[in-house]
């Protein structure tokens, strides 16, 4: 292929943009993946003298090359309508059908029977119940992509205000990291179970890198990847099933679970599910504008629950990762072998190998396949450490996406390797930090789009992203954050700590009482703050140009 046809394939795919005079009257061509910023520093090279000059002109000549490569360079910005064409809605499916089909999802069904000792019937009521309704909220952020070009923390302007923004934006590094954390963790166990001659660290090392090279190339190749990742892993946990059916029994409860330790299990499930809600619009920013609402939510959905319908029979996805993880975490226990790989309920990846195990090397073939694939959960999180990193402030703004991946990885390895040494405990400390604080976020977004914008996109001035004086105050927003923790402390139980409310029975609460919370503050605060200053929100669609760049 020559360069023009090269060329030519980048701007239909939307990496760069149609020629558009510049205001000093000549024509440039920009990438529609290009940061803002960076354009900004290229079209000020005609200003500079002598090696910046220079300077300017390669870097210029850099972000053209990678925008011809389809390596995605751009930052926050919000993508214009006209960026906004990709008709291939279904990727919404394939994508979160990938991103949950995988070793996480099965090990958050294991800590039912093994952490927190629940009865596989018990496991099973609690994941059909939680999932059912945990994946409406994440579905129901699908439609901020394709609807307002925005990723998710730059939408959170319009509700927590320019500065209260920065909260969740780093908040949500810290988690989206915590969760690369964990799928690293066991991806690098699954990886090391092959050999004895593999350790769980260069797993974990092999896992992280390999996420790393997705992630640098950008959307693009996120998705494209995301449509193919699934199928190892749809192939190897039927053969698990078919292999280990026979073992599959209901086993007791260990420890005579009862409802404190239901709702802590549904509390851990359920921040889990309600978590994707803080990236998840990131992902369809590029897709049509006029797509379906309905279209979006339940392609979404399915892709959280459902893989498909075949023939009447319904096979369900992530739902089923949790209830298989469930279903071989409870069994394990009267099957020696399955119970030796699984080392006292600290290494998943041990438990998948045991099970395939019979199968001799076409087991240990599946096993690798199912670690490797990993990277299709670690890949869209890793992407959105780097969006919600320049969403914090302006100088992280101009440095480019691909700077945070490496950052990122050079973090998560490390921290990785020492954390995989009490993976439970990892694990739920971690899914319990980030359920909290989703939660409550969750709920404001919810509550100042279907209440206060009435669930009209148009009511969002989406050119007044960065003008803070444009943009709510935020007090409603972070009062409401806050306050929803106050509530929401007495009802934590963690090693750490058990709020007297926990204490009295009710078990690990916080996820659900922070979003009821938060919810019911945020309406009673936004009122308050619109009372005295409506500026943010348009009272028709020709208001400040409509909302829509």
């Amino acid at each position: 292929m020559d360069l023009p046809e090269l060329e030519k394939n980048a701007i239909e795919g939307g990496y760069v943009g149609v020629q558009q005079p510049d205001r000093g009257g000549t024509d440039k061509k920009e990438s529609a993946f290009l940061g803002e910023n960076e354009v900004a520093a290229v079209s000020s090279d005609s200003s500079s003298t002598g090696h910046r000059d220079a300077l300017g002109r390669i870097r210029k000549r850099c972000w053209n090359a990678l925008g011809l490569l389809e390596i995605e360079t751009s930052g926050i910005e919000p993508v214009p309508r006209v960026n906004r064409t990709d008709n291939r809605i279904y990727e919404m499916f394939l994508v979160w059908f990938s991103a949950n089909l995988n070793v996480l999802a099965f090990s958050t069904g294991t800590a039912g029977p093994t952490l927190f000792g629940l009865s596989l019937r018990q496991s099973f009521a609690v994941i059909i119940l939680v999932d059912s309704i945990s994946f409406i909220i994440p579905a129901y952020f699908a439609i901020f992509g394709p609807k307002l070009g925005t990723r998710v923390m730059v939408q959170a302007r319009f509700s927590f205000g320019y500065i209260g923004s920065m909260i969740p934006s780093l908040l949500n590094v810290a988690s989206l990291e915590a969760f690369l954390i964990l799928n690293s963790i066991v991806g690098g166990q699954t990886l090391a179970s092959v050999s004895s001659k593999l350790s769980w660290d260069l797993g974990i090392v092999i896992i992280g890198l390999i996420s790393l090279f997705m992630t640098f190339c950008g959307y693009r190749v996120v998705h494209w990847y995301e449509t193919v990742a699934w199928i190892p892993n749809v192939v190897t946990f039927f053969v698990m099933l078919g292999v280990g059916a026979k073992h599959l029994v209901n086993a007791p409860s260990t420890s005579g679970a009862g409802v404190s330790a239901i709702l802590s299990f549904a509390s851990t499930t359920a921040a889990i599910d309600i978590s994707w809600s803080t990236m998840i619009a990131d992902y369809g920013v590029y897709h049509n504008a006029n797509a379906s609402s309905w279209r979006i939510v339940i392609y979404t959905y399915l892709g959280f629950f459902l893989s498909g319908v075949r023939r009447a029979e319904l096979f369900c996805e992530k739902l089923v990762m949790h209830l298989l993880g469930a279903a071989f975490a409870a069994s394990a226990p009267s099957v020696p072998s399955w119970n030796a790989g699984f080392d006292n309920a600290s290494d998943i990846g041990g438990l998948i190998s045991a099970v395939l195990s019979p199968l001799g090397g076409f087991g240990k073939l599946l096993t690798v396949m199912v670690a490797l694939s990993i990277s299709s959960s670690c890949g869209p999180t890793m992407y959105s450490v780097g969006t919600s990193f320049m969403n914090v402030a302006v100088f992280f703004a101009r440095v480019p996406r691909s700077v945070y991946a490496i950052v990122s990885t050079a973090i998560l390895i490390p921290v990785a390797i020492v954390g995989s040494t009490r993976f439970y405990a990892t694990f739920v400390d971690l899914i319990s930090f980030i359920g909290y604080w989703t939660a409550s976020f969750a709920a404001i977004i919810t509550a100042e789009h279907v209440v206060f914008r009435r669930s009209q996109y148009w009511r969002y001035n989406v050119e007044d992203w960065k003008d803070a004086r444009r943009l709510p105050l935020g007090f409603a927003a972070v009062l409401a954050f806050i306050g929803s923790f106050g509530i929401m402390v007495p009802c934590m139980s963690q090693v750490w700590y058990v709020g007297p409310i926990a204490r009295a029975g009710t078990g690990d609460i916080g996820v659900f009482v922070g979003f009821v919370s938060a919810a019911v503050l945020y309406l009673v605060f936004r009122a308050a703050e619109l009372r005295f200053l409506r500026r943010d929100i348009p009272r028709s669609p020709a208001d400040d140009g409509g909302g829509e760049l």
